[in-house]
């Protein structure tokens, strides 16, 4: 294993370990309070998976960052296979190495040289990805719109808020993977 890949598991179970100790503490008891079924068939708390009714604060700042750790990984891969699919792979469309069809003074100086520019390649392929989850982002910010003016059914604002999020990291690194140029650049530095 890396040793960096160590270092940065390391960093994150000193993190996380003391947060799970605090979380397994739990919230002190308190009175349920519950809809009469008598008057209403709503039942504001079903779902499709079987979950905790209560939380404490200490357990939901563990999920939350457990959550976040996962969404850098998922983000991480995201920008690696969206830059393995659109980048291009055969001799043909080798990068330039002598800066060609670049012109950027502000980048270029004494110290400082391209040393490889893959044009942005503005395939159909980029277009179809940014579409499709462009409406994908519509349709879950639709859906909590809508779950929120409902009468208090709130159980899948998260699983929107999930497929919003993940929709819109989607476009964000579909557009830098088909519609900006990278730009590979090597500056002397003086120690």
């Amino acid at each position: 294993m890396d040793r960096r890949a160590i270092v940065v598991i390391g960093i994150v179970l000193a993190v996380l370990l003391p947060m799970w100790f605090v979380g397994l503490q739990g919230e002190p008891p308190s009175e349920e309070i519950q809809i009469d079924h008598s008057v209403s068939e709503f039942r504001p708390l079903d779902g499709f998976v079987d979950t905790p009714n209560k939380l404490s604060p200490s357990q939901v700042g563990v999920i939350v960052w457990v959550a976040l750790f996962g969404l850098v990984g998922v983000t991480a891969f995201f920008h690696r296979f969206m830059d393995r699919a659109a980048r291009p792979t055969d001799e043909a469309d080798a990068p330039r190495t002598d800066g060609s069809g670049l012109t950027a003074p502000w980048i270029e100086t004494e110290d400082r040289w391209i040393v490889a520019y893959h044009p942005a390649s503005d395939a159909a392929e980029g277009l179809i990805a940014m579409g499709g989850l462009t409406v994908l982002t519509i349709t879950f910010a639709a859906l909590i719109v809508g779950e929120y003016l409902t009468l208090a059914r709130t159980q899948f604002f998260g699983i929107y808020t999930f497929g919003m999020f993940m929709s819109l990291t989607g476009l964000t690194v579909s557009y830098y993977a088909w519609f900006m140029p990278h730009v590979e650049v090597a500056e002397r530095r003086d120690h």
